[in-house]
Order: C-alpha cells, then sequence, then structure tokens
C-alpha cells in the first residue's frame, strides 16, 4: 500500500525505495547518535525500522557478538509476597537493565504483579 499527497493510503500500489549508499550511511550515523531512537529515525526517513536495524548490521555498527558478555546470575522465583519479617532490612533497590540499554530500578516494595505487568509489556516491544 502507498500513501498520496493527502496522507491517505492508496490500495493497490506498491513502489519499492531505492536508497542511495550515502543516503543509508547519514540515516544510520544519525541512529548512532546518543539518545536517538531507531524508530524515531525510521519513521521520520519513511522506511522500516527493521531495514535500519539491517543497515546498521552490513556497515559494521551492530556487533553480532557482545564484545563483554554480562554474567548470568542465578535467580529463584517465589510465589506469594515476602514480608518484612522474611525480608529483615529489605529496603534496596534493583536495577535492570534490557537488551536495548534500557533501564528500570525497582524497590524493594514493588508489587509482583506490578513489576510483571511492566516486565511482559517490555518483552512485546
Amino acid at each position: 500500500m502507498s500513501v498520496d499527497n493527502n496522507g491517505d493510503f492508496v490500495p493497490g500500489e506498491r513502489r519499492r525505495r531505492s536508497w542511495t549508499r550515502d543516503e543509508k550511511r547519514r540515516i544510520v550515523e544519525e541512529s548512532l547518535q546518543d539518545g536517538a531512537s531507531i524508530a524515531e529515525v525510521a519513521r521520520r526517513h519513511e522506511l522500516n525500522a527493521n531495514l535500519l536495524f539491517t543497515w546498521r548490521r552490513k556497515m559494521g555498527a551492530e556487533p553480532s557478538v557482545q564484545n563483554d558478555p554480562m554474567p548470568i546470575l542465578p535467580v529463584t522465583i517465589a510465589r506469594g509476597v515476602a514480608t518484612e519479617r522474611d525480608c529483615p532490612g529489605a529496603a534496596g533497590q534493583m536495577e535492570i537493565v534490557l537488551a536495548e540499554g534500557d533501564r528500570i530500578i525497582v524497590w524493594a516494595d514493588v508489587e509482583t504483579a506490578a513489576l510483571t505487568g511492566v516486565l511482559k509489556a517490555l518483552s512485546r516491544r
């Protein structure tokens, strides 16, 4: 589907765009700027974010293997809610770092259901 000058979808008309190497390089460089969102850069240039990821990988901007892998730590998830009696002095926080670098800070008093909902929503994006 294509979009006409009024922003309306026109069924049946598909056109394949081609990008010069310089255009690809410029868009990839823009996506590598601090704080840049790949989705926003892709939208601004009217291309699919997956295509931008492919360009980044082909240009060597995306490492295929993480150079400094994070250690895997054992985690036990227990049913039920912990009480202060179960965890005396539990006043700390936990930081969860997602694959894309986003960080979630969780305090000791977070509700399990709320945290589960947030993590499920983030895993779907």
